[in-house]
């Protein structure tokens, strides 16, 4: 048989073939084969493999909510810098330009085993117009939402109007304040520091964020006035929210959607691509649970080709994919797929998230349009012919209630795990009725499959030759076929073993 017939040939009674198999006959076909392996050269990894035949996934506490810590200060006083030092990574995006962190901005952090979360906020300025403005109304709803603030100031300038105003708005919200001077590298920066005294917001806790100078002290402190269990976030996370990723090319409407999910302007929106570039985590209750959103960044160009905050915005567009378990790509229908589109669809898929399109503007499309859309599917996206598509408009939110059962079903299909009896039954079943072609006069052939893990499905297969690419993605589209996986990529790889020789 050749590689075009078993890989275009249908296959209809697969399915009931395979399920005719009871369970137990299933696991004695599986039990022979494994035994079978016993006779060619196999590795400890190996032998690992087999040993495990299933997993649970640990499930999160239930707890109360970490309590929370918000880092203000006006424009340009380091208090990104800050956050990374405390959180031991570069995760906030850094430059030196004041106005880069533009929304609230939470991460998890930790320090002497007492977790927190750590709330990166955009410069407040009082007197600030158009978008400063709002960033610095999102600095205020990050003080009223947290259980405790650090105050930032740059010692080397010493207390200015503006952290005048900000003392003044911190003592309206009645928030515990720990303020941190910053930028003091040595002994003249501790005396420049103590003109902050005067600020009336106690003592001035001398750090330098660049290089890690005081911090440990100012944590230690911090955790004095941070309670147990946060008393303005009382969410509880049963199991823990599943994790979304908003991604798509800038200005597709990620932000907008996620704004209209939660009924208020959580994140900045402007007509301006590239407005948003760090991550914002938001907890959503769609469809009677919690989901945890992450709007990211616009991907502009590869990473190596952008620059400074769109550089980093980048790589944070990355993190929130690795941390994410369904990638909801959004797409607008109004323009031609381009290649930017196609590159973020694959990267999702490559990460090994669960994956759906959401094909946004629906409303506007015409007839004319769809047409040409449908077809651009078919070619650009045809990879991902999985993935569950979902006709929304962000701005209005008409059928963004159909992202819940498309994100569930995407979920599902990246949590599946296949019976190793029931999957050696399939691979039976497949063989028998589409062997591989024989190459070079020889036919490789499949001796026992394994699903080494879930969230993507990824199998093993042990084979005594090479298993054409092909004949991997024909594999790859019965197990589809048979068993689901809808919304998720799979992994097919393969392990050669030779016969064992007799001594």
């Amino acid at each position: 048989m050749s590689e075009s017939e078993f890989h275009e040939t249908p296959d209809e009674d697969l399915v009931d073939r395979v399920e005719s198999i009871s369970d137990e006959e299933a696991e004695q076909r599986a039990t022979a084969l494994e035994a079978g392996l016993e006779s060619y050269e196999l590795e400890d990894e190996d032998r690992a493999l087999l040993r495990v035949h299933g997993f649970e996934v640990e499930e999160e506490d239930v707890l109360g909510a970490a309590p929370v810590l918000a880092v203000v200060g006006r424009p340009n006083v380091g208090k990104s810098t800050l956050v990374n030092r405390i959180l031991g990574r570069r995760e906030a995006v850094v430059e030196d330009v004041p106005g880069v962190t533009r929304d609230r901005v939470s991460y998890r952090a930790e320090w002497n085993t007492k977790a927190f979360t750590l709330v990166d906020t955009g410069g407040w300025d009082s007197d600030s117009k158009g978008m400063a403005s709002r960033i610095a109304i999102q600095s205020e709803i990050a003080v009223d939402m947290a259980d405790a603030v650090v105050l930032v100031v740059d010692a080397t300038t010493g207390p200015t109007s503006t952290d005048e105003m900000i003392v003044q708005m911190l003592r309206r919200k009645k928030k515990p304040v720990i303020l941190a001077a910053n930028k003091v590298d040595d002994e003249r920066g501790e005396l420049m520091a103590a003109e902050l005294w005067g600020l009336g917001m106690g003592q001035p806790w001398t750090v330098s964020a660049l290089h890690g100078r005081g911090v440990a002290d100012l944590l230690d402190e911090v955790l004095t006035v941070l309670p147990e269990v946060s008393a303005v976030d009382t969410r509880i996370e049963e199991g823990g929210p599943r994790r979304v990723a908003l991604v798509g090319r800038p200005n597709v409407g990620k932000s907008s959607l996620l704004n209209q999910l939660l009924g208020t302007d959580r994140v900045l929106v402007d007509n301006v691509a590239g407005t948003t570039r760090d991550p914002v985590d938001e907890l959503i209750e769609l469809g009677g649970k919690q989901w945890r959103f992450v709007d990211t960044a616009g991907i502009r160009r590869r990473a190596h080709q952008a620059s400074g905050a769109d550089f980093y915005a980048a790589l944070r567009t990355q993190t929130a994919l690795e941390r994410a378990e369904v990638a909801v790509v959004l797409l607008e229908v109004q323009e031609p797929l381009s290649e930017q589109d196609v590159r973020i669809v694959t990267t999702a898929a490559e990460a090994g998230r669960a994956v759906v399109l959401a094909f946004n503007k629906w409303d506007l499309l015409d007839d004319e349009r769809r047409y040409y859309l449908e077809r651009e599917i078919e070619r650009d996206l045809s990879h991902v012919a999985w993935a569950p598509r979902v006709n929304i408009s962000a701005k209005t939110g008409r059928h963004a209630e159909k992202l819940v059962p498309a994100m569930e079903t995407a979920l599902e299909g990246w949590d599946t795990r296949i019976p190793t009896g029931r999957l050696n039954a399939f691979l039976g079943e497949l063989v028998a009725a589409n062997p591989h072609p024989v190459r070079g006069g020889k036919q490789p052939r499949i001796l026992f499959g394994t699903q080494a893990q879930s969230r993507p499905p990824k199998f093993v297969l042990f084979t005594t030759g090479f298993l054409d690419p092909g004949y991997r993605r024909f594999i790859t589209r019965r197990l589809r076929e048979t068993f689901g996986f809808k919304g998720t990529p799979i992994e097919v790889s393969m392990r050669i073993r030779e016969k064992r020789r007799r001594r």
